[in-house]
């Protein structure tokens, strides 16, 4: 059986087991995750969501993600600007789905 839950602006189809990386939480390494925002449970699909339904699963890490480079320039202007982005990220195992 397989779930698709919200969290974080994005939406992702998980399944028991399965291990995740998604936008931060503020949870320690080892606690346990509710997410409530579930979209489709098995066969049964909410509107906009299904009601009691959620998905466990728990913290494995906390970390970011490789360095991306953002570099702005404008020809004959005498503008350049280079910037660096680190995407904080958490680690999830999923240990349950309820209906």
């Amino acid at each position: 059986m397989y779930a698709i839950f919200e969290t974080g602006g994005k939406q992702y189809r998980v399944e028991v087991g399965q291990t995740l990386y998604i936008e931060k939480l503020d949870k320690e390494v080892g606690e346990k995750v509710v997410f409530d925002r579930v979209l489709l449970v098995g066969d049964t699909v909410g509107s906009p969501f299904v009601e009691g339904a959620s998905v466990e699963a728990v913290v494995d890490k906390q970390g970011k993600q490789k360095k991306i480079i953002v570099y702005k320039y404008k020809p004959k202007k005498s503008y350049h600007k280079k910037q660096g982005h680190r995407q904080p990220y958490t680690k999830v195992t999923v240990t349950a789905i309820n209906q």
